[in-house]
C-alpha cells in the first residue's frame, strides 16, 4: 500500500513549467518515489493521489515509452506507481487506476455518481414481455441464471436468490471505477461507468456503459474496434469486437463476439459464438454457436447448439405480442433456412431441418430428425445415435474449452450419453410403443405432438433407443468394475453397490450441468431457508454436484438395470451378467458401425463433385484425397474403428474376469 505525501514546492515548480495546472496543489498526494519530469501537459482537480513512475512500456513495431502522465485532464483519480497515461481528449474521472494500465489516445473514462458497474441490471431472457428476469453480476454462472430464468414457479427462492445478488451488488458499488493492473486502453473513445479487469485490452470501442469487464493474467478479456457495449457484464477471457453491438447482457467465459453480431438482453455462457447474426431474449447455454448474418435467435433456451444459416424463430403470434418461448435441448442443430415457431420444445441432439409451424414438442425423443415436408413436420426418433457428426461434436466441444482462468464460473458435462439423455431415450421407448397400441400395428404413419412418425421410422427409433440405452449401461457398467478387484461373487457384488443414495429419479440438465433433480430441489430449499449464505457458497454447491456427477450416475444406473433388465447386482447370476456383457459388446459395434458407414457417405462419388476441376476422374480422385484425406486414415474414421476394437477388448476381459467366478 503506497503511502502517498505532498507535493514539495520545489516538485509544484516543475510541474507548472511542465505546463500543468491544478487549483489546488494540497489536493494532489503523491508516493515517496514520485519524479515531477514524469508528468507533463497535465491538468488536476480533485482528490488526486500518485504513484512512481519509473518502467519503460515496449508497444507494437519495439516502440519504448516512459511510465507516466502527459496531455491529460485528470479529476479525483488515484493512478498507481507505473501507469503509462498519455493522450485524453476530454478527461478521466472518478477512477482508480492500477499499476502498469497503458491508456492512450482515449476520448473520456468517467465515473459519474454512484455504480454497480452492470451488476444488478436486469436481463429479459426468454420473454421479452418479462417475467424471467436474471440479474447479472461478476460471477453469474449458467446455472444460477437458469434458478433465476426456469424457477419462477417457487417465488420464495427467487427472493431469495435476489437478495444474495443485491447483497453482492452492495459491495460493487462505488463512486470511482477501477481500471485493474495491466490493463491496456488505446484509441478508445467513451467510457462511462465501467470498471475494467486485470491485463483486459480494450482496442478501439465506441462507447462502453454501465459494465464491467472481468479478467485476469491467466485469461484476458478483450474488447475491440466499434464495439457498443451498455448495461453488460464480460466474464474473463472473452473476445468481443468487430462493431459487436451489446444491450443488457451477460458475456461469459470463453465467449466470442463479434463481426457486426448484435444482442440484446441475453446472457451467452462458456464458449459461446457470435458472428453476423442476432439475439434477443436469449437464454445461450454453453457452446451455443451462430456465425451467420441472416441467422436470429430469439425468446429461446440454447446449449451446445449449432444454429444454420437463415435459422429463425417466432416469439409471438400477433395477438398478445412477444410472450412465446421455446426450448431446444442441448446439441441440437438447425439446419439453413430453419424456422420454429414458439412455443416448441425439441429433443436433445436433435437435427430441425425447414419450416415448422404447429409448435412441436419432442422432449421425449431425443437424438431425432425433425424435417419438413410440404408444411408437415416429419419426425425420425433416434436417427441423430448413428450420425457421425453428433460423435463428433461430442469429441470436440471439451477441445474447444477456451477457458484458462483458473476459477471457472460453469460446470459443465460433456457426456453424450448421460442420465439425462438416456432417461429420455427409456420414455421415448414408451412413447413410441404406446402409438403404436394406440393406432395400430399396420398404421403408415402416427401423430405426436404436432409431428408425424412413419411406421418404419418409429420402429426403427424403438431399437435405436434400445441400442443407446445398452451402450451406456454397459459403459457405466465396464468404467465401475476397472479398477474394482473380485475374486468372488461377494466381492464383485460389493464393487457393484451403490456409493450415493442420490441419483434414482429424474435427472435435468441444468445449463450444461447434469445433475439429478431431486439435488436441485435440495439446493432451492437450503436457498429457500437461507442455509445459503452467499453467491460463493452457492458457486461451491454446483462445483460439489458436478464433482459427484459419476457416484449419482451409477445409483441411476442400478435403478435402470433392475427396471429394464431385470438385473440386480446383488442377487443376480454370472451368466445374466455375461449375457448383459455379449448384448452390449453387440449394441456398441452395430452402433459404430452404423457410424462408421455415415461416415462413408463423406467419400462417395457424388461428394467429390467439383474436385478435380480441369482433370480426368482420376484426377478428381487425387484431388479428393489430397484435400480430404483417404476414407481410412481420417481421424473420425480412425476413431471409429479404434472404439470398436476397444470395446471388444474390453468385453472380453470383463468375460475372462467374470467367467472365472462361476
Amino acid at each position: 500500500m503506497s503511502t502517498y505525501r505532498p507535493l514539495s514546492n520545489q516538485e509544484i515548480s516543475i510541474l507548472e513549467q511542465r505546463n500543468c495546472f491544478c487549483p489546488d496543489w494540497s489536493k494532489v498526494l503523491v508516493d515517496e518515489g514520485f519524479d515531477s519530469v514524469t508528468v507533463r501537459n497535465v491538468s488536476f482537480s480533485g482528490d488526486v493521489r500518485l504513484g512512481s513512475f519509473k518502467r519503460a512500456f515496449t508497444f507494437a513495431g519495439g516502440v519504448q515509452k516512459q511510465a507516466g502522465i502527459s496531455n491529460a485532464t485528470i479529476h479525483n483519480c488515484i493512478i498507481e506507481s507505473d501507469a503509462y497515461i498519455n493522450q485524453v481528449k476530454n478527461h478521466i474521472a472518478n477512477y482508480h487506476i492500477h499499476s502498469n494500465v497503458v491508456i492512450e489516445n482515449v476520448d473520456s473514462i468517467i465515473t459519474e455518481g454512484d455504480s454497480c458497474f452492470g451488476n444488478g441490471v436486469l436481463v429479459s431472457a426468454l420473454n421479452e414481455a418479462g417475467g424471467r428476469e436474471i440479474a447479472i453480476y461478476n460471477e453469474l454462472s449458467a446455472h444460477t441464471a437458469y434458478i433465476m430464468a426456469m424457477y419462477r414457479h417457487q417465488p420464495a427462492v427467487i427472493e431469495k436468490l435476489q437478495k444474495l445478488i443485491d447483497a453482492y451488488k452492495a459491495g460493487i458499488c462505488c463512486s470511482k471505477g477501477t481500471i485493474e493492473e495491466g490493463a491496456h486502453l488505446i484509441n478508445c473513445r467513451t467510457i462511462i461507468d465501467t470498471n475494467i479487469g486485470a491485463y483486459a485490452r480494450v482496442e478501439g470501442i465506441y462507447r462502453l456503459s454501465n459494465g464491467t469487464i472481468n479478467s485476469s493474467v491467466d485469461a484476458p478479456s478483450y474488447f475491440g474496434p466499434g464495439v457498443i457495449a451498455e448495461d453488460f457484464i464480460a466474464a474473463s477471457g472473452c473476445r468481443v469486437s468487430d462493431s459487436a453491438l451489446i444491450s443488457k447482457c451477460f458475456v461469459g467465459q470463453g465467449c466470442e463476439l463479434g463481426k457486426h453480431y448484435s444482442a440484446e438482453n441475453s446472457v451467452f455462457f462458456a464458449n459461446c459464438q457470435g458472428f453476423h447474426g442476432e439475439a434477443c431474449s436469449v437464454f445461450a447455454g454453453p457452446y451455443t454457436v451462430t456465425h451467420h448474418k441472416s441467422t436470429l435467435l430469439i425468446a429461446g433456451y440454447f446449449s451446445f447448439m449449432n444454429a444454420g444459416s437463415g435459422s429463425n424463430q417466432s416469439n409471438h403470434m400477433y395477438k398478445l405480442g412477444p410472450i412465446h418461448q421455446g426450448v431446444v435441448e442441448r446439441g441440437s442443430k438447425t439446419t439453413s433456412d430453419s424456422y420454429l415457431l414458439w412455443p416448441a420444445h425439441i429433443g436433445a441432439f436433435s437435427l430441425v431441418m425447414g419450416r415448422h409451424y404447429r409448435n412441436p414438442d419432442t422432449s421425449q425423443l431425443p437424438f431425432s430428425y425433425l424435417i419438413e415436408n410440404k408444411d408437415e413436420s416429419i419426425l425420425a426418433p433416434g436417427v441423430n445415435l448413428r450420425s457421425v457428426g453428433t460423435i463428433r461434436d461430442a469429441r470436440k466441444w471439451p477441445k474447444r474449452d477456451k477457458r484458462t482462468d483458473k476459477k471457472l464460473l460453469d460446470f459443465i458435462n460433456f457426456n453424450l450419453l448421460s442420465p439425462f439423455t438416456i432417461q429420455k431415450m427409456i420414455n421415448g421407448k414408451k412413447v413410441l410403443k404406446a402409438l403404436i397400441t394406440s393406432s395400430g400395428q399396420t398404421s403408415d404413419y402416427y401423430m405426436y405432438n404436432s409431428v408425424k412418425i412413419t411406421n418404419t421410422s418409429l420402429r426403427r427409433g424403438i431399437q435405436l433407443y434400445n441400442t443407446g440405452i445398452v451402450k451406456f449401461l454397459g459403459n457405466a457398467l465396464i468404467k465401475k468394475l476397472e479398477d474394482v478387484i473380485f475374486e468372488s461373487l461377494n466381492e464383485l457384488r460389493s464393487g457393484l453397490s451403490k456409493t450415493s443414495d442420490y441419483g434414482d429419479g429424474e435427472w435435468i440438465d441444468m445449463a450444461g450441468l447434469l445433475v439429478p433433480k431431486e439435488r436441485v430441489m435440495t439446493l432451492l430449499n437450503d436457498l429457500q431457508k437461507d442455509n445459503i449464505s452467499n453467491l460463493e457458497e452457492l458457486n461451491e454447491r454446483y462445483a460439489m454436484l458436478h464433482d459427484n456427477y459419476f457416484d449419482y450416475a451409477w445409483t441411476w444406473c442400478l435403478k435402470v438395470f433392475i427396471e429394464e433388465f431385470d438385473i440386480d447386482f446383488q442377487t443376480a447370476e454370472i451368466d445374466q451378467i455375461l449375457n448383459f456383457v455379449d448384448n452390449w459388446k453387440k449394441c456398441v459395434i452395430d452402433l459404430d458401425n452404423m457410424v462408421y458407414a455415415d461416415a462413408h457417405k463423406e467419400f462417395t462419388l457424388n461428394n467429390q463433385t467439383g474436385f478435380g476441376i480441369d482433370g480426368s476422374e482420376e484426377t478428381r480422385i487425387m484431388d479428393f484425397e489430397q484435400v480430404r484425406g483417404e476414407f481410412e486414415k481420417h481421424p473420425s474414421v480412425q476413431d471409429i474403428s479404434n472404439h470398436i476394437r476397444e470395446k471388444s477388448r474390453l468385453a472380453e476381459e470383463l468375460k475372462e474376469r467374470l467367467i472365472l467366478l462361476k
